[in-house]
């Protein structure tokens, strides 16, 4: 039984002391971080815009093209874990710099590829320049902010991503429909180009602007800049012990678990963001209702624009009721059940509403997904075992486009492919209900 016992005068109050340190470091970290996640995104899942005037120039049928957006995940897969224990040896603030300057280079010389062949290439080079930067960040926000805050900030860097589409989805629409032939390049070449540019620059500016750790802080006062430190270390021993080795976290069962999940949860991502604008432009033949290329990205927008507020408020919920494991399962539920009847609407509209429940189920449950691992994991242990869910995740941006873009193939429609993304993302939820029990005791013997 625990008592109200008055706090001494005598006692110092860490309150005031908490609120003012986390407000400079989420001021100082989440903006920056968050913008470079929007670049991270935006570079990664611009193909399907470019896809509307870029598969007439390079040859592309549906399934060339999802096998061309799914490569981008061989060489990411291959190189996550590798480049987040670098992250974790050399530091958070080379690293990913390194990873920007690299990807960003990598984004804007895909304007140049002269075939679909050159097309795979450039985006297995993308995977595997851009390979570490998300659990990397994930990892580095374990090293500056407590648990029981860690899900609403992780919430706000993460609104990256459904703004990244909300924001991206009309920019690329209009730099493909509007910039076709300046300076002699296709729409689509120009897309590639003006957006990879500012990821290079943002990452020089990485360099000089992260800290690795709240030790080395000098924007904090001293007694802050202690008081961090103090914090974070007094938090990391508390873990389990036997989960702060890679090797120990590589081989729990748990975290194949959490990427299996992670892969049902990105499964339902990747089919959206890559076809999207291609289910969109299918409603002029479904619907007799056509848009142009810049009305399209409009259209997208919205689904992430509800994404977005969703992943905002749910995060939040979250660490207000402290729980985790069903603010993950009934979104996922949600999207699952909602996406396969996207396409049996009887208008666009219709269907878009439809198409922006799925966003809002999968948007909401990925910032408290992410603190599932970081629950049991430390160390050298948690870059190992949150790069490795990441993986598995990951290896559903190869199977999602690939098989979405080949049942359109074969079909003619995006039916098919919808009914297997609901079927993935049911069958991932499951096994997250089936894994609940050992996650809450990992996290009861943590705080002991």
């Amino acid at each position: 039984m625990i008592s109200n016992v008055r706090k001494s005068p005598s006692v110092p109050d860490d309150t005031t002391m908490q609120d003012r340190v986390m407000r400079k470091v989420a001021l100082r970290l989440i903006p920056f971080l968050a913008l470079a996640y929007f670049l991270n995104y935006l570079d990664r899942t611009n193909i399907g815009f470019a896809k509307l005037t870029m598969s007439e120039d390079l040859g592309l049928t549906d399934t060339m093209y999802g096998l061309a957006s799914g490569l981008f995940f061989i060489g990411y897969v291959f190189f996550e874990v590798p480049s987040n224990l670098a992250l974790n040896r050399f530091g958070a603030r080379r690293w990913i710099a390194r990873i920007m300057v690299s990807w960003g280079l990598v984004a804007a010389l895909m304007a140049f590829v002269p075939s679909a062949t050159w097309l795979y290439i450039a985006r297995i080079a993308l995977g595997i320049a851009e390979a570490g930067f998300f659990p990397g960040v994930i990892l580095y926000l374990t090293w500056w902010f407590p648990r029981a805050m860690r899900v609403r900030l992780t919430g706000i860097f993460m609104l990256a991503l459904p703004i990244s589409q909300a924001l991206g989805a009309p920019l690329s629409g209009a730099i493909v429909q509007y910039a076709d032939g300046f300076l002699g390049l296709a729409g689509w070449q120009v897309l590639f180009l003006v957006q990879g540019i500012p990821t290079v620059l943002l990452g020089i500016v990485a360099w000089f602007y992260l800290t690795d750790r709240p030790r080395q802080a000098q924007w904090l006062t001293t007694p802050e800049r202690d008081w961090l430190d103090t914090t974070m270390t007094a938090e990391q021993a508390g873990t389990p012990e036997g989960h702060g080795s890679a090797r120990q976290s590589l081989r729990d069962p748990k975290v194949w678990a959490l990427g299996v999940i992670y892969f049902g949860l990105g499964y339902g991502l990747f089919a959206l963001s890559f076809f999207l604008p291609t289910i969109v432009a299918g409603f002029a033949e479904t619907f007799d209702t056509s848009f142009s290329v810049f009305e399209t990205g409009l259209i997208v927008a919205v689904p992430f624009t509800a994404g977005a507020i969703a992943m905002f408020f749910w995060s939040r919920h979250s660490d207000r009721k402290n729980e985790r494991v069903w603010h993950v399962f009934f979104p996922m539920l949600l999207a699952a059940v909602s996406i396969p009847v996207a396409l049996y609407m009887h208008s666009p509209m219709a269907a878009m509403v439809v198409i922006s429940i799925t966003a809002i189920g999968i948007f909401a449950a990925f910032p408290v997904f992410w603190y599932l691992p970081s629950s049991f994991l430390t160390g050298a242990g948690a870059a190992a075992g949150i790069a490795l869910v990441n993986t598995v995740g990951a290896t559903a941006g190869l199977a999602a486009p690939y098989m979405t873009g080949w049942l359109l193939d074969l079909t003619g429609n995006s039916r098919a492919g919808l009914w297997v993304v609901g079927a993935v993302m049911l069958a991932a939820a499951l096994v997250l209900l089936a894994l609940k029990n050992q996650l809450r005791a990992a996290e009861y013997s943590r705080n002991q």
